[in-house]
């Protein structure tokens, strides 16, 4: 099969293109910027904006399938929710119409619904119902937090103990969550675009197989660093001056402010509510010692490199 990929050079869109080509696929990669780090040399690369259904449907040409993982989690300039998750999705649907691609597969979030409590939410929603509207076979995975190598999870965790003597735990009360690996969601994104008919027009939810609480996850991620900062628990204004001064100052912030209000509900049930995985695609992954160093960066803290206005 011939298998386009948005976002195809991001964190999970790249593991979704290395499956795929693994398993003897054609694939098409596209992103804003174009890098060959990390993917098969076998693997077409297309630079074309989210937005730009003429470029999109050129490189979707002869494609079988589209998966669609393009997403931001915070907004800077022109690149907002509404234009990346909206507009962008919109582009994705008319030009995957236009060339004639059959299934299309979109990567969402657990909690987006209509009312959701940021624009993150609200926007990742109206993409899902751009993509059930499409007329086109469609599947959409709600997944939950995602972590490995790369991640926004793992990767500033570990920079935080290694950089700041004390670290705040969102809110004054713990909310669960159901880590899930990057690997678990390639697999079923592959599953989807491969032509698994019991994804065909459903929406499912793509969760670890352990709920724990949000302070427990991030001590686990500590004891595997050999970092043990203070740990205190902040009241979530807090979180939002954080995640405020981090969008502000950090090329990839520390948390952003969507970040906070998705940690302050939790993130273990869909909602709306969505179907279970089949059993045989149900991510099995433990959230373990063992999986969390295969995916920890290089050890050390931010840098000068992190800051938004540093010249690389």
């Amino acid at each position: 099969m011939k298998i386009a990929i948005t976002g195809g050079t991001g964190f999970v869109g790249s593991r979704l293109a290395q499956r795929l080509a693994a398993d003897g696929h054609d694939v098409v990669v596209i992103g804003r910027t174009v890098r060959t780090s990390g993917l098969p040399a076998n693997v077409r690369l297309v630079r074309a904006e989210i937005t730009d259904a003429v470029a999109l449907a050129a490189a979707f040409e002869g494609c079988d399938a589209v998966a669609h993982c393009a997403g931001i989690n915070r907004e800077i300039g022109g690149q907002t929710y509404a234009r990346i998750h909206v507009e962008g999705t919109r582009a994705v649907v008319e030009a995957s119409r236009a060339a004639g691609v059959e299934h299309l597969v979109m990567l969402s979030f657990l909690r987006a619904r209509p009312n959701g409590p940021t624009e993150y939410h609200r926007t990742k929603w109206q993409a899902e119902e751009l993509v059930r509207g499409s007329g086109l076979i469609w599947t959409i995975l709600k997944a939950g937090v995602i972590y490995g190598r790369g991640d926004h999870m793992l990767d500033h965790l570990s920079h935080a103990f290694f950089t700041f003597p004390m670290f705040g735990l969102v809110g004054l009360h713990d909310r669960p969550v159901r880590p899930v690996a990057v690997d678990d969601v390639a697999r079923v994104l592959e599953a989807a675009v491969t032509g698994d008919t019991r994804l065909a027009d459903r929406t499912v939810a793509v969760l670890g197989p352990e709920e724990m609480p949000l302070g427990e996850a991030v001590l686990r991620v500590a004891r595997v660093t050999g970092r043990r900062p203070l740990f205190v628990r902040l009241p979530i204004w807090t979180h939002l001056l954080i995640g405020c001064v981090a969008e502000l100052l950090m090329r990839v912030p520390l948390v952003s402010l969507a970040q906070v209000r998705i940690l302050q509900e939790g993130v273990t049930v869909a909602a709306p509510a969505a179907d279970d995985l089949p059993a045989d695609l149900t991510p099995r992954t433990a959230f373990s010692e063992a999986i969390i160093r295969a995916g920890l960066p290089p050890a050390g803290g931010f840098g000068r490199a992190d800051l938004r206005w540093c010249i690389r």
